[in-house]
């Protein structure tokens, strides 16, 4: 009987969606250093796709590892930009010029999760949501940036689609939760078969 799963995650936005779907989780952080994965990674052309499949399944693997037989959640979501990874602002410089790069254009929000048990993925699942920024003067992005808090603006990547980020867009097409990191349809799906 599954009662309680770990969430491979520090991610307080992934923790509050399994509590609003009554999946009862316990956060054991992973760790795992996210830039020097991504780095190798790109270096071997991977597509942000494939980089986040393997984020999310390396998070889930290494905290499994130390807890078995329990069943473990990892997550990653990037934004994939023409085929580009971008990757999470390192400071309001940083977030300034992805906003830039993001403005008017589509992109894909790809959110990946891998659950695993006593080390290895028994089960993994991709989602992507499409959305489109409207066009803003420089002007117009400092002032949407100012308004950002650090914390939301280097948890939430450069907008946070729950908040302020929403205005951003003149489209969005696909699910909420899997824009804010956790494809949890599905993931319910899954844990209902192992109960």
């Amino acid at each position: 009987m599954l009662n309680k799963i770990i969430l491979a995650s520090k991610s307080k936005v992934r923790k509050d969606i399994l509590d609003k779907n009554n999946i009862k989780s316990d956060v054991v952080p992973s760790n795992v250093d996210e830039n020097v994965v991504k780095e190798s990674l790109i270096k071997e052309k991977a597509t942000p796709e494939i980089i986040s499949k393997n984020l999310a399944e390396l998070k889930a693997n290494k905290v499994s590892m130390k807890k078995s037989d329990n069943i473990v959640l990892g997550a990653d979501s990037v934004i994939d930009l023409d085929g580009e990874l971008i990757s999470k602002p390192k400071n309001r410089e940083d977030a300034m010029k992805i906003l830039k790069k993001l403005n008017g254009k589509s992109h894909f929000l790809i959110s990946s999760v891998c659950i695993s048990k006593n080390g290895s993925m028994i089960w993994n699942y991709t989602e992507k949501a499409k959305l489109t920024m409207k066009s803003f003067s420089d002007d117009e992005l400092k002032n949407y940036l100012s308004r950002i808090s650090d914390e939301s603006l280097y948890a939430y990547n450069v907008y946070q689609i729950e908040g302020e980020g929403r205005s951003l867009f003149a489209s969005i097409e696909g699910d909420e939760n899997t824009i804010m990191g956790l494809p949890v349809k599905k993931i319910k799906e899954y844990i209902d078969l192992l109960k």
